[in-house]
C-alpha cells in the first residue's frame, strides 16, 4: 500500500505562510515556503523551527514569488535544506528581489529597534540577513512552464500559467498513479496586464486557494475612482498615497494612471513611484514580455511618465514637495516599506488621501485603516489618522468566488479530496459549501499543522 502524507505547515485557516510538505514513498516535496504576515500570533510562528526536518526536504516548488509564498526560504536553508528550489524564470527573479529586499528591511528594522529601544528583545535580531538571503539563491533552478519535470522515478511536476503575478503558476504533481494539483494564487479572468489563468483538467487531490471564497469583486470602475481621487487631490492641494505591492499591483496602477493621462482624463500631476523593489520588478517585466499582454512600447512609455524614486533622500524630497502629488509606495498592506515614511509624515493631514488597493489581511495596518482606526502604530509610536481612507477591491490579483468556481469548472473527474487553503475561516467555509453545492465534491478545510495521508 503506497501512501503520501501532506503536512499543512502554513496557509491553513489563514491567507499567509504558504507551506505544504508531501512525504511520498520516494521523495519529500515542499510546495511554497512562505512567511506568516499579519496577526502577531502568526508572525511569531515564523521564529519557530519548521515542524518538519528541513534537511529531509528534497525539493521546493514555488507557485510564485510573493513573500507569503517564498519568504521563509532563507530560514529553511538555515535549518539544513540543501535541495533544489524550482520555479519559472520570472518567479525566481521575483523571489530573488523579494528575499534580498526583505532581508535588508529585516536588518534595518532590527538595527532601528536596537538603537531606539522599542523591541522587547535584547538584542532585536533580523529574521534573516542579506547574506542568508544571498546564500539561498544558489539552490535556485529555473524551469519552463508546461513541461513535465522528473523529480524521482515515479514523481514529476508541471508548472502552468495562472495569471496572478508575472511568472506565477499552478502546479500539477504526479505521484505514482495520482495527480495532485496546487492552485497557488489564482489570477483574474480579465486582468489589465496578465493573460487569463489556464485551468486544470484533472485532479485526484486538489488544493485550492480561498482568499475571496466568500466574495465577488465589485464591478466598480477603478479608472473612475482614480480619476476622482486625482482631481480631489489637486483641488485640496494634498497627497494621494497608494500603498502597493511591488509585484503586479504597482505595475497595474502605473499602467492605469498612464492610460488616464494619455486619454486626458487626469492632468499632468506628479506621480512618484517609491519602491526600490518595484523598480527591480519593472526590470523583470522588461525581461519577460511573453508573460503579459501590454505592448513593450507602451510599457516603456508608462515608465517615462512616472517619477521613479531611487534613494531615501528623494523620499524626503517628495514628502517636502509642496505640489499636489500621487505617491505609490510599498507595501500593499502597510506592513513595512517606504509607505510607512510617508504615512508617518502625512497621515495626520486632512488633505491627505490613502487609497487601499486589494486584500488587507487581519492584523495589518492596512486592515486597521480600512476599519477606521483613529491612530496607527509605526515603529513603536502612534500617529493620529486624519487622512481620508478609500478602498478598491476590483484591482485584486486574486480570483473571487465566481472566478475560482470557473477555474474548477473544466476538471473532468471528481477529485478524491479537495482541500481549501490560503483563506480566512469564513471565506473558506463559504467556498466549501459553494463547491459542494456546485460540484458535489468532498471538501476539507485543514487546520494549521494538520497532516493528511492519502493513497497513491
Amino acid at each position: 500500500m503506497r501512501t503520501t502524507t501532506i503536512h499543512f505547515l502554513g496557509a491553513a485557516g489563514t491567507v499567509t505562510g504558504s507551506k505544504f510538505v508531501l512525504e511520498t514513498p520516494e521523495i519529500n516535496i515542499m510546495i511554497d515556503c512562505g512567511m506568516f504576515q499579519g496577526l502577531k500570533e502568526l508572525r511569531q510562528r515564523n521564529w519557530d523551527p519548521l515542524p518538519f526536518d528541513a534537511s529531509r526536504i528534497d525539493v521546493v516548488l514555488l507557485t510564485h514569488g510573493h513573500l507569503d509564498h517564498t519568504g521563509y526560504l532563507p530560514r529553511l536553508v538555515k535549518q539544513g535544506f540543501r535541495g533544489k528550489i524550482m520555479g519559472t524564470s520570472p518567479t525566481l527573479a521575483i523571489t530573488r528581489i523579494i528575499l534580498e529586499d526583505s532581508a535588508k528591511i529585516h536588518e534595518e528594522e532590527a538595527d532601528k529597534a536596537n538603537k531606539e529601544g522599542f523591541s522587547k528583545h535584547d538584542p532585536a535580531l533580523p529574521f534573516y540577513t542579506v547574506r542568508e538571503a544571498e546564500a539561498t539563491l544558489r539552490f535556485f533552478s529555473d524551469i519552463d512552464k508546461d513541461e513535465w519535470i522528473d523529480l524521482s522515478n515515479n514523481c514529476s511536476c508541471r508548472f502552468r500559467y495562472n495569471g496572478h503575478i508575472i511568472g506565477s503558476t499552478f502546479i500539477e504533481l504526479k505521484i505514482f498513479d495520482k495527480l495532485f494539483v496546487f492552485s497557488g494564487d489564482i489570477g483574474r479572468t480579465n486582468d489589465h496586464l496578465l493573460y487569463p489563468p489556464e485551468k486544470p483538467e484533472w485532479a485526484d487531490y486538489l488544493f485550492v486557494e480561498s482568499t475571496y471564497g466568500d466574495k465577488l469583486h465589485p464591478s466598480e470602475s477603478v479608472t473612475d475612482k482614480l480619476t476622482e481621487l486625482v482631481h480631489k487631490t489637486i483641488y485640496s492641494r494634498g497627497a494621494l498615497i497608494v500603498p502597493s505591492f511591488a509585484v503586479e499591483r504597482l505595475q497595474v496602477l502605473m499602467y492605469l494612471l498612464w492610460k488616464l493621462y494619455s486619454e486626458n482624463r487626469i492632468p499632468n500631476i506628479p506621480i512618484f513611484v517609491d519602491s526600490p523593489m518595484g523598480n527591480n520588478v519593472l526590470d523583470v517585466f522588461a525581461s519577460y514580455p511573453e508573460w503579459y499582454k501590454l505592448d513593450p512600447a507602451d510599457f516603456r512609455a508608462m515608465q517615462k511618465r512616472m517619477d521613479i524614486i531611487t534613494s531615501y533622500r528623494e523620499t524626503w524630497e517628495t514628502i517636502d514637495d509642496p505640489r499636489s502629488k500621487v505617491v505609490m509606495a510599498g507595501s500593499g498592506m502597510v506592513t513595512g516599506g517606504r509607505v510607512l515614511t510617508y504615512l508617518k509624515q502625512l497621515v495626520d493631514n486632512e488633505n491627505t488621501m490613502v487609497l487601499l488597493v486589494g486584500y488587507q489581511a487581519e492584523g495589518t495596518r492596512g486592515r486597521q485603516l480600512l476599519e477606521g482606526t483613529h491612530e496607527l502604530k509605526i515603529f513603536g509610536k502612534y500617529y493620529p489618522v486624519r487622512a481620508e481612507v478609500h478602498h478598491v477591491e476590483s484591482l485584486s490579483a486574486h480570483a473571487d468566488q465566481g472566478e475560482i468556481l470557473d477555474w474548477l469548472s473544466e476538471i473532468n473527474n471528481i477529485p478524491e479530496q479537495t482541500f481549501l487553503i490560503h483563506g480566512e475561516p469564513q471565506a473558506r467555509d463559504v467556498l466549501r459549501t459553494k463547491i459542494q453545492d456546485s460540484f458535489n465534491w468532498r471538501v476539507q478545510t485543514p487546520h494549521l499543522f494538520d497532516s493528511v495521508t492519502v493513497m497513491v
